[in-house]
Order: C-alpha cells, then structure tokens, then sequence
C-alpha cells in the first residue's frame, strides 16, 4: 500500500507533520540575529552551514504566541524558491502514513489555514500535514523577507554572520 514519509513535529498541544523530501535537517535552536519591522512570526536569520535563513515560529503562526521551550528545533524545510526554518516545540519521528490514512480536509478552503493539507487519522493520535510550500506563500509579509532577503549583498550576508 502507498504511503507517504512524514517528519511528525510539536506546536502547542498538537502534532503536525511535513513531507520529509521537503526538510533538509533539522537543527538546535540557538542565537537568531532580528530583522526589524518583520511579522512577528519572522524571529530573525540564523546561521547554518555559512548560510543565513530567515526563521519563523510556527506557534506565533498558529496559535498568536512565541515558542517557549528550551528543547525547541528549527525543521529546515527547502520550497520551489525558499528555503526557511520553521521553529517548532519538539521534532519528534519520522512516520510513514498510508495513503488510506490521509484525509483530505476542508481547511484549506480557509484563507488561513491553506497550508494544511490532509490530517493523518490513525490508531491513537491526528496528526495535521503541513505543505511547507504553500505555508510560505500565503503567510502576510513573507513577499517582503522574500525580497529582503534577495536584496543582501555578499558583504551584507557576510556582516551578518
């Protein structure tokens, strides 16, 4: 049976998911560097591998509060034109779902809840699936840092690191 290889996160009391093509590590959170009259979900950029990355707080997304926890991880997650790190409680598993366990939901007819693509029902737990592509592209502001961030000059992105 065809399924689908999920890497299973935490954002407040619930699990969330994304596809694992999508996420390219996951990472400690540690030092961001702020960008100014951002969205208050964008915290700031961080470095990986001598690469700066805006990152955004998934819990201010959802839920209208920072994360707050010293186990949170940043899930690196790579788009067709943006890659980003969404800060999340805990990174918990690598989960293959059977595709007779997705269900399409009517959520992604909400404007603000487009980014959630199925919820996996299984035995004891839901998870909600995430398309990384699709979250970026419809938050407000994320035209902006997209912007911003292909304005930097090498010696920009190099201060900032």
């Amino acid at each position: 049976m065809p399924s689908t290889k999920v890497v299973v996160f935490r954002s407040g009391q619930e699990e969330y998911a994304v596809p694992v093509e999508k996420v390219v590590s996951i990472e400690k959170f540690e030092k961001v560097n702020r960008i100014p009259h951002m969205p208050d979900y964008v915290l700031g950029l961080i470095k990986v591998r001598n690469e700066l990355l805006p990152i955004l707080d998934f819990e201010q997304i959802l839920y209208n509060r920072k994360a707050n926890s010293s186990d949170a991880k940043i899930i690196i997650l790579q788009t067709e034109d943006f890659v980003y790190g969404l800060l999340v409680l805990e990174a918990k598993e690598i989960l293959d779902i059977e595709e007779d366990k997705l269900k399409q939901i009517g959520l992604v007819n909400y404007a603000k809840t487009q980014y959630f693509s199925a919820v996996a029902n299984l035995e004891n737990r839901m998870i909600t699936i995430v398309s990384p592509d699709v979250l970026v592209n419809t938050l407000d502001g994320i035209k902006e840092l997209k912007e911003y961030m292909n304005s930097l000059t090498e010696e920009e992105l190099q201060a900032m690191v």
